[in-house]
């Protein structure tokens, strides 16, 4: 389980606030990502367009000419980044135990009973679905 994600590079924290722009405002260029970041200071404009260029080098953008500037737009879901993320932190910090994050949230009392419940009834659903695929491969 460790090994799969060692070889996803994970989003710097940069590389992240820029993709939260891509992904709240769609594809945008190098300006309005510029101005949409919530940096302070304020990023040089060749800082970002430098980040846009190896975040599009990784595969995490793609990009297009538009006119005389590239717009980008984002490649990786958040959904595949925050999937990407928890798993490094699971890795990393309880030995790669998705059973240990979860014992850990509960011993911390971090997850109230409504959510406690809902995520013991998103367990049940997942466990049910795995053993109808089992079945499916009989």
């Amino acid at each position: 389980m460790a090994g799969n994600r060692k070889s996803q590079q994970q989003l710097t924290p940069l590389e992240l606030q820029i993709m939260n722009v891509l992904w709240d405002w769609g594809p945008s260029n190098v300006q309005s990502v510029q101005e949409k970041l919530a940096a302070s200071p304020k990023l040089a404009y060749t800082t970002v367009q430098t980040m846009l260029n190896v975040l599009h080098r990784k595969g995490r953008v793609r990009r297009r000419l538009r006119g005389r500037a590239f717009d980008y737009a984002p490649v990786l879901t958040r959904d595949k980044a925050a999937s990407n993320a928890i798993g490094d932190m699971i890795d990393r910090l309880f030995a790669g135990s998705v059973d240990g994050l979860l014992m850990s949230l509960v011993k911390s009392q971090q997850l109230d009973p409504k959510k406690l419940q809902e995520l013991s009834r998103l367990v049940e659903e997942h466990e049910r679905g795995k053993k109808g695929k089992e079945h499916e491969s009989d």
